[in-house]
């Protein structure tokens, strides 16, 4: 074990156990997954995604970019970082091949979201913004303060002293006065992870219990706060980039910062022999604290002088340090075992079984890129920072590059900063992107195996433009987006162009800074709470009756019925059959329906549909289609008259709320003047078609004072009655080509009235019929359904329904579209019906339809497509299967032999009509 007593902030005096690639393990909670494998000496966690090497831990936080793992238990998730990944009773892991898999069992448990609202808002909990947080409140401001470490403090390891004392014992007493204000709100563990225009960030919340034990049924996993501030403070720290250099990609090669974290944090002890490599001051904490937790040390210092501060307490401590001294590269198979080094030229292999590398420090200002904020470079820094002021954001602290202990505080407090003991003199960094050595092993993007050679290709390919390298070489897309290898890309772009790297600049930050489950960002949105299902207030009947139910819309919606022994094929032609014959009832309550009505509803109608409105007598009732304004086919259905300023818009299933939608836009954007209010009713009417020869007879029986001859209620209109007391109205509307009527009734009373309807239709064996029954039905009379025989590049003509489309009407929304020369092109795609010549093979939907060539060959792939199949059904009517397609120049073909592929053989088929039973309409007039 790599425990070292007397450091770490974790309970060692309770242990949980946990698995890693089948290996069983104990750790203690407070622990990540990494901290605990460090503790273990595994420092291999996985392979590479290009080229299968191995990979570690390479970092104590996000900025990791290469220790990936797959949770197995107690949840399922790919790709999360060991270093994040909070230690658990009973957790199961493995590392990553490459990249992870989707999990085989759905996630179940619960994620939520929350918004609130604050005066501050700040991010990140070390020195700089806790004392943001505190001044905020002492103000008496409403504040959030996030932050996504366990605990408060950030980087401070305690051995830092504040205003007299240790800086862990400042920062409980910090902590302690933020959560007795009543507006104060401070959440660990959250993660800002964007930032938007008028102060509004998310952020993610992680849920589960970090003492060792998974979270209780009734607790959200995860949660999405979602934060409107009037003002931001940026306090997210900066991260320590590493050096380039041949074969800098294998396990126990890390962030200085991140074995002084895990030393500190976790009291793990990264390695023994431990070499640091370093272009800064930073670097010689670590080696100290390091060496005093039992390690030998060396330091290597590319500068060609070590500050004399820390050369002196290293030379107290028997830590070398050789300064002018490189990593060229690094020996080792599963993990590293030594170091080639190289000072004043002269070449030497160094033995360590762990190497800290620290090339300097980038300000973490991703959320204040996320707003627009500019970056810009800073050579005292060797970094980009944070340039202009963005109104309502402030960044302090390291994410504005203030790098010392006394300056963050004076950041976040102002003139009440604390006191600290004067700090040395800081020397300036070295700015080093890469050494010599061979640029195909000197790895940029190690999560991406993207190397120094790929980026001269790109250069070399013409490529200036580092969004455009990015691109080019993936570098920065990966889990990390380039929080180690993004300016170092940058580097070594303007190295390579002979430039300054102020002058190449950064990629672009964007959100989220780090990865979110979609499970998170959907919240409890999942399932039936993200795409409702919908029922009819018949729905407990249909499911005791037997029914098989589709999706339509959002509607639970009988499909059929089917008798014992009966598939879906023998259950429709039965109930088609019971329909042509006899009589059939359908629950249509799903239809849309909506009131239109004002003085001006007439005008707006006709402004929407392609035929006239306006001229419909009061109790009639007009089919109409709508198109939009490229004059394609919408949506279809019928229109009811009730008043001089009333009309009931029926519309079809699925299109309800897009058709509503469509006629608000009109409405307030482009004709406010017309007096039109629009409220749907589609639930609040249920609609019961009674369709076949005997329909009338049915009606009759179970609405007795109602006189349903054809001269008293003809073909398209309507009549209120009523049935014990309650309002009925019945519309003489037919998709079936069957005499037919259309019982409405308020859904309160819509199971009385199916049975009523049930009951009178008994003598008669009245059959309840699904949305296949009626699909064949509809199909057989030629009748489109818009979103199947439609995709949106079909107009009213293609479908034959050229009859509705208004010679005499000025204008109407897609009127213009109608004479563009491609609209009135004979060879558009047409409805037409198929035939199969063999009368028993049903083409199937979606199938494209061919011709052979005069000589009777197919043409030469890729063989021209004529159109395709959009409905296909088994008729009992016709004693046959048939189909309806759209074929080029259809309407002129009737009588023509196409082909179309059915289980590798061209099936011929007939063009015909569209209408294939009673074409003459004699049924329908009953």
């Amino acid at each position: 074990m790599s425990r070292i007593k007397g450091y770490g902030r974790i309970d060692r005096t309770r242990t949980v156990g946990f698995t890693f690639d089948g290996v069983a393990y104990t750790g203690h909670p407070g622990d990540t997954l990494a901290s605990a494998l460090l503790a273990h000496g595994v420092h291999g966690v996985g392979t590479s995604v290009k080229f299968g090497r191995p990979r570690g831990i390479g970092a104590a936080w996000v900025e990791d970019p290469t220790g990936l793992v797959q949770i197995e238990e107690p949840f399922p998730e790919p790709m999360l970082l060991a270093a994040t990944v909070e230690l658990t009773d009973g957790l199961v892991a493995r590392g990553v091949a490459g990249q992870g898999r989707l999990a085989e069992v759905a996630d179940t448990a619960r994620y939520d979201r929350k918004h609130t609202h604050c005066d501050t808002l700040v991010v990140g909990a070390g020195p700089a913004g806790l004392l943001a947080a505190r001044s905020a409140a002492r103000r008496g401001e409403r504040v959030v303060l996030v932050d996504d470490r366990a605990d408060a403090g950030g980087s401070l390891t305690g051995a830092e002293v504040i205003d007299g004392r240790p800086s862990r014992e400042f920062v409980a007493e910090v902590v302690a006065e933020l959560a007795a204000a009543p507006e104060v709100l401070h959440l660990q563990r959250t993660t800002a992870f964007g930032q938007y225009d008028d102060g509004f960030v998310l952020a993610l919340e992680r849920r589960t219990d970090h003492l060792g034990t998974a979270a209780p049924r009734n607790v959200s996993r995860q949660r999405v706060h979602r934060i409107r501030a009037r003002h931001v403070v940026v306090a997210t720290g900066a991260h320590e980039r590493p050096v380039v250099f041949a074969d800098n990609d294998r396990p126990g090669i890390m962030l200085a910062s991140a074995a002084r974290d895990y030393l500190h944090r976790y009291g793990v002890l990264a390695g023994r022999e431990v070499v640091v490599f370093t272009t800064n001051d930073s670097a010689y904490a670590a080696a100290l604290d390091l060496e005093h937790a039992g390690a030998r040390v060396t330091v290597l210092d590319a500068r060609p002088n070590a500050p004399e501060h820390w050369a002196a307490l290293c030379r107290e401590r028997s830590i070398a340090v050789r300064p002018g001294s490189a990593v060229a590269g690094t020996t080792g198979e599963d993990r590293i075992t030594g170091v080639d080094t190289v000072t004043a030229g002269k070449a030497e292999p160094l033995p360590c079984d762990l190497l800290l590398t620290s090339g300097g420090w980038n300000p973490a200002a991703h959320l204040f890129s996320h707003v627009r904020g500019a970056l810009r470079y800073d050579p005292a820094l060797g970094a980009f920072r944070p340039a202009e002021p963005v109104p309502g954001v402030s960044v302090i602290g390291a994410a504005n590059g203030t790098f010392d202990l006394a300056g963050c505080l004076r950041d976040g407090a102002g003139d009440d900063a604390p006191a600290t003991p004067a700090e040395p003199q800081i020397t300036p960094p070295l700015v080093l992107w890469r050494t010599e050595g061979d640029p195909a092993r000197q790895f940029v993007d190690i999560q991406r195996d993207a190397t120094v050679a790929d980026i001269e290709r790109a250069v070399g390919a013409g490529l200036r433009s580092v969004e455009h390298i990015k691109r080019y070489t993936t570098i920065g897309t990966a889990h990390d987006q380039g929080k180690t290898s993004g300016v170092i890309a940058s580097g070594i772009v303007a190295e390579l162009l002979g430039k300054p790297v102020e002058d190449t600049g950064t990629t672009t930050f964007r959100p989220p800074y780090t990865p979110v489950a979609f499970a998170a960002l959907a919240g409890r949105e999942r399932g039936k709470l993200f795409d409702p299902e919908r029922i009819t207030s018949l729905h407990s009947w249909h499911v005791a009756a037997g029914a098989v139910f589709e999706d339509v819309g959002q509607w639970k919606r009988a499909r059929y019925y089917p008798a014992p022994h009966e598939n879906m094929d023998a259950a429709v032609l039965r109930e088609c059959a019971a329909v042509r014959g006899g009589v059939g009832i359908l629950d249509g309550s799903t239809l849309g329906k909506i009131d239109v009505q004002g003085p001006d509803a007439a005008e707006l109608l006709d402004r929407l549909y392609t035929n006239m409105m306006s001229t419909l007598k009061v109790g009639r009732v007009r089919y109409g289609v709508m198109c939009g304004n490229d004059g394609m086919v919408f949506d279809d259905g019928t229109v009811l008259r009730l008043a001089e300023d009333r009309f009931l818009v029926v519309t079809t299933t699925g299109g309800a709320a897009r058709v509503l939608d469509w006629m608000e836009e009109w409405l307030q954007t482009e004709w406010p003047d017309l007096r039109v209010h629009l409220t749907s009713v589609t639930e609040q009417w249920s609609v019961f078609p009674v369709v076949g020869p005997r329909s009338r007879d049915v009606i009759a029986a179970a609405f007795p004072h109602l006189d349903v001859s054809n001269e008293a209620f003809p073909f398209m209109s309507w009549q209120d009655t009523e049935a014990d007391g309650v309002p009925v109205r019945i519309a003489r509307i037919s998709f079936s080509g069957e005499l037919a009527f259309e019982v409405n009734v308020n859904s309160w009373y819509a199971r009385a009235m199916w049975l009523r309807l049930l009951s009178a239709g008994a003598r008669w064996n009245i059959t309840p019929y699904g949305t296949e029954t009626m699909h064949v039905l509809r199909a057989e009379k030629g009748y489109p359904i818009v979103g199947q025989d439609t995709d949106g590049t079909v107009s009213p003509h293609d479908l034959g329904l050229g009859w509705a489309v208004s010679k005499k009407k000025r204008d109407f929304v897609g009127k213009r579209s109608f004479s563009r020369p491609e609209n009135t092109n004979p060879e558009r795609k047409q409805l037409v019906s198929l035939l199969p010549a063999d009368a028993r093979t049903k083409l199937p939907e979606g199938s494209q339809v061919v011709e052979f060539r005069p000589d009777g060959t197919l043409p030469p792939p890729p063989v021209p497509m004529l159109g395709h199949v959009t409905s296909s059904y088994h008729s009992a009517e016709l004693g046959r299967p048939f189909a309806l397609a759209l074929v080029k120049g259809g309407q002129s073909r009737i009588g023509d032999t196409v082909h179309v592929p059915v289980d590798g053989a061209l099936v011929p088929a007939e063009i015909g009509g569209i209408v294939l039973v009673d074409p003459e309409g004699a049924r329908r007039d009953g």
